[in-house]
């Protein structure tokens, strides 16, 4: 088994990782709901609540920040940019594909969207940005990070 080590994230990207934290989480819920027999109704509606207050405004953000620094044509912004819009095509097909496949599918496609930013791009993006650089990512980044807990049905928890 490949050891991996924890990864020291600068500041100005530190912000972004902790939202990182929560796409895996919600990936692990769903992953859990599927496993639990949850309706699909119920793992459509939560991906789609996580989608608009948290994984949407998070890839907006990163589409922003990093197209200020990375030219159209880096592969690593190509990558986040494919990655992004598999996701969000997975999130949209959900009304007409609601089943244990579409979820398996856009948990796969998050927890290797995440491992791709946290150890490739923002690798890249810390080694190549002068410190300025990273400084106004940092500054156009939300003020608060906070992962809202309205959602009252734990699913994920085997009752």
């Amino acid at each position: 088994m490949e050891e991996t080590k924890p990864i020291k994230r600068s500041k100005e990207l530190a912000p972004l990782s902790r939202e990182h934290h929560d796409g895996l989480l919600f990936a692990w819920k769903i992953k859990q709901g599927v496993t639990n027999s949850t309706p699909p109704e119920t793992l459509c509606n939560y991906t789609r609540w996580f989608w608009s207050n948290h994984l949407e405004p998070h890839f907006n953000v990163e589409e922003r920040v990093f197209a200020r620094f990375l030219p159209a044509d880096n592969p690593f912004a190509q990558q986040m940019l494919k990655e992004h819009g598999q996701i969000r095509a997975v999130i949209n097909s959900l009304d007409k594909e609601p089943g244990a496949n579409s979820m398996q599918l856009l948990t796969e496609l998050i927890n290797k969207h995440i491992r791709f930013e946290e150890r490739k791009l923002f690798v890249y993006v810390e080694q190549i940005l002068s410190a300025e650089q990273l400084k106004e990512i940092y500054d156009d980044l939300p003020a608060e990070h906070s992962c809202d807990i309205t959602w009252t049905d734990e699913f994920w928890i085997k009752k």
